[in-house]
């Protein structure tokens, strides 16, 4: 479209949108960079007259783009030029084109511009125009630049390393249970061994040991014990012993001690059982640390194993002081005054004299002993097994 060009008829100017009239804004400069025009009234007068006849508004705002009136005379004289002559009309209507552009605001589409040519500024154009500007309003991240105080970024900084450094509660609380069960098992494993017909027979064959002045020889002894033994470990009832006889035919046990063994089968069968439930929970505890802690079986064993030495050093330190009297505490913490005391020649005393129940305090120590140190020594926290020897040998590849 030229000059000499037919304006159609009937062609009314556009009217403005309503909400972009900025023909009531006010004069106060902070109003400026919303309207994208020249802040004074004197401003934009100038610009208006400088804008060009009403054909070059008509074009802007059909979507040609506004045509300054510098490109105008170069736009007449090149219309009918063939050539070079075209190109330098051509480049300064691009020019001019954005200049116009680059005066409006991404967003800010000023009275009689295209919203194409509104589009055309970037936002870092936009943002950089604003800042430029004395009347500006900051961008939506710039609260994301400030830096809280000094003791905040140290407060959470302390909090961070805090819960990187927080170790579970469940993993401990499985070592602490595994520790606390490791010498009741070793307990009721050495009680075990005692209570058995091999133990009676080490016993009643090795040297040393008192024989009966009543009548028993080793072999009776042996067949006599082995019912007794037996007994403590069974589901039978009290007729189990109540029924034996000797070789005269009368009856083996008395009444009390039958009653007394029955007592002592409801203990035993209570620590045996206990046991089995402490090493079933003592494989689940193994099971889950194995998983969940790198280490906490090593840690809960070796545990386990100070506090095993420490019961049984105790307990042999009361036994060696006075045995008698650690004897006698012993029966009055399980049984009933008066049902565990018997004479001489009764069967039990024959069967079982002190020197059996000094061996087996000897044997049932020994046994949890061995066993805890045994335990102590493998689970020692060498620097290898805490895996501190690997860090270190990682530290000797990096070169200085």
């Amino acid at each position: 479209m030229n000059d000499n060009s037919p304006t159609p008829a009937k062609r009314t100017e556009p009217q403005p949108d309503p909400h972009l009239d900025t023909s009531s804004d006010s004069d106060e400069p902070a109003f400026a960079w919303m309207t994208g025009q020249p802040e004074s009234r004197a401003d934009r007068k100038a610009a208006e007259a400088a804008a060009g006849p009403a054909e070059a508004r008509s074009a802007a705002a059909d979507g040609a783009g506004p045509v300054s009136a510098a490109a105008e005379p170069a736009t007449a004289e090149g219309a009918g030029a063939e050539g070079s002559g075209a190109e330098p009309a051509r480049d300064e209507l691009s020019r001019a084109d954005s200049t116009d552009a680059g005066r409006t605001g991404a967003g800010h589409t000023a009275v009689g511009s295209s919203p194409a040519a509104a589009g055309r500024e970037t936002p870092l154009a936009g943002a950089a125009r604003h800042q430029s500007s004395p009347y500006y309003e900051p961008l939506p991240t710039s609260a994301l630049q400030v830096r809280p105080p000094e003791e905040e970024v140290e407060r959470r900084n302390a909090e961070r390393e805090s819960a990187a450094n927080a170790k579970p509660v469940a993993p401990r609380i499985w070592q602490v249970l595994l520790a606390l069960f490791y010498p009741v098992i070793l307990l009721v494993l050495a009680v075990r061994a005692v209570t058995s017909p091999l133990f009676l027979w080490i016993e009643y064959n090795r040297p040393g040991f008192p024989g009966d002045g009543y009548g028993f020889n080793t072999d009776d002894r042996m067949t006599y014990g082995s019912y007794t033994v037996d007994y403590l470990s069974n589901w039978a009832g009290p007729r189990y012993l109540g029924d034996l006889v000797n070789r005269s035919g009368a009856s083996l046990f008395k009444d009390g001690e039958v009653s007394h063994m029955a007592d002592v089968k409801l203990v035993i069968l209570s620590a045996f059982g206990a046991g089995a439930i402490l090493i079933v929970l003592s494989i689940v505890a193994i099971a889950y640390l194995r998983r969940r802690s790198t280490g906490g079986v090593r840690r809960g064993l070796f545990a386990g194993s100070i506090v095993s030495l420490a019961i049984i050093l105790g307990l042999g330190a009361l036994a060696v002081l006075g045995w008698q009297q650690f004897f006698t505490e012993f029966h009055r913490l399980f049984f009933a005054s008066g049902t565990w005391t018997f004479a001489l020649e009764d069967t039990l005393i024959r069967l079982f004299p002190g020197q059996f129940w000094i061996d087996a305090g000897i044997v049932i120590g020994g046994l949890v002993l061995l066993a805890s140190l045994v335990t102590l020594i493998l689970t020692w926290p060498t620097r290898r097994r805490r895996g501190l020897l690997k860090d270190d040998e990682e530290a000797a590849e990096v070169p200085a």
